[in-house]
């Protein structure tokens, strides 16, 4: 760099002196040879004139033996994780003994790990046996070996040590889903899988979306649309099931409803206030629910319903809902009807609540829900509330 403070004006700085500059050229030249004679070793034509490298692998010095009281759990917990502990070993670590059929000892040992074979997702659907392929797309059917969607699609309930034989039963119906991605997205993520949920046949992303809950491991229904006592000031939507259609029509209108999506196991009642008591409308449809393999819930809105009283008539497994727990949507209205929901399962051993997928719905049940196992109370999904009562349809499906 120049000088401008030292240096005289007008004049260049002075030249470096040329044996200077030759030394330097000829460093210069011998660190690039040097350069390309290593990069030179690192090239083997053998190689296909690719570069490469080699480094030195030395064994390492074996680690001493662990003294902690607990290393020997540590060490079993770390050869599990790995999947190469001896049975015998992992039954010893874990104090837990295996009793095996005709009294052998262990095999190969088989690692399972309890959260994922736990894991809350579904097998996928549809599960061919159960489905045919209609003018309204995929309907659900019996299955030739007896199979039924009410019993193949629903989620397995799963026994907490923790509580007590007899435990209080709560089962959650959230409906709503499909028509807000948003909403139903939330649902599916936020609420434990054992709260099961329940589709509108309205929506386009129907098939991705009840995949997306059933792998999340919930238990998912198809919300009929019904005609309410205010209809037709309130019309559901399209396709809703009408007292003043024929029954052929009504049919023409399940079934479209049925072919929206797949992998559910049951169907509830979307309002309904009055097709459901009207028992020339309402009972061919729940005949055509029972023929299809499926369960049926109503959700407890109207009184007038007849549901409970047909179903078992016709062999169909059916369940009634006792509370809406949002029919205030305020928080506190909310906890108060979970609190009462609760009462009533401890009074009765069982109890089912229903409410609709919106934000303060879904914050307050999901905190309740945290809770439930540590206050004594078990949480199943809808179908373990289901009563299948002999009729025509149970023995068809035998």
């Amino acid at each position: 760099m120049r000088d401008p403070v030292n240096e005289p004006l007008g004049q260049a700085p002075p030249a470096r002196p040329r044996r200077l500059r030759r030394i330097a050229v000829t460093v210069g030249l011998l660190a690039a040879a040097g350069a390309a004679f290593a990069g030179l070793r690192a090239v083997d034509w053998r190689q296909g004139g690719e570069p490469y490298a080699i480094a030195r692998i030395e064994r390492l010095p074996a680690s001493p033996a662990p003294t902690a009281p607990n290393a020997a759990a540590a060490a079993a917990k770390t050869s599990m994780s790995q999947g190469t502990a001896d049975a015998d070993e992992i039954e010893a670590d874990s104090g837990v003994k295996v009793v095996r059929s005709g009294g052998g000892g262990a095999g190969g040992a088989v690692v399972i790990d309890v959260p994922q074979a736990l894991s809350l997702r579904l097998p996928p659907a549809p599960d061919k046996r159960l489905v045919e392929k209609t003018r309204f797309g995929l309907l659900p059917r019996l299955g030739a070996d007896g199979a039924r969607a009410a019993e193949v699609y629903s989620r397995p309930r799963l026994a907490s040590e923790k509580l007590k034989a007899g435990a209080p039963r709560i089962a959650m119906l959230v409906g709503g889903l499909g028509l807000n991605p948003a909403s139903t997205s939330d649902a599916i993520a936020r609420l434990p899988a054992m709260i099961s949920l329940g589709f509108a046949p309205y929506g386009d992303s129907l098939e991705s979306q009840a995949a997306a809950a059933r792998e999340a491991g919930h238990e998912i229904l198809l919300q009929s649309p019904m005609e309410p006592i205010t209809y037709p000031a309130d019309n559901p939507g399209p396709h809703t099931l009408l007292t003043g259609a024929s029954e052929a029509e009504n049919l023409d209108s399940l079934l479209w409803q049925m072919g929206r999506f797949v992998g559910y196991a049951g169907i509830v009642n979307h309002l309904g206030g009055e097709y459901t008591a009207d028992a020339r409308a309402v009972t061919p449809t729940l005949a055509e629910i029972a023929q299809r393999g499926l369960f049926y819930v109503d959700d407890g809105s109207s009184p007038r319903s007849l549901a409970r009283q047909i179903a078992p008539t016709l062999g169909l497994a059916s369940a009634t809902a006792d509370a809406v727990v949002d029919a205030d949507p305020a928080p506190a209205a909310i906890d108060a009807a979970l609190a009462r929901l609760e009462a009533l399962a401890r009074a009765r051993g069982a109890a089912i609540g229903v409410a609709t997928a919106l934000p303060s719905s879904l914050d307050r049940i999901a905190l309740w829900c945290a809770g439930l196992e540590a206050r004594g109370v078990e949480l199943v999904p809808v179908s373990a509330m289901t009563a299948r009562a002999p009729g025509p349809a149970a023995d068809a499906g035998r």
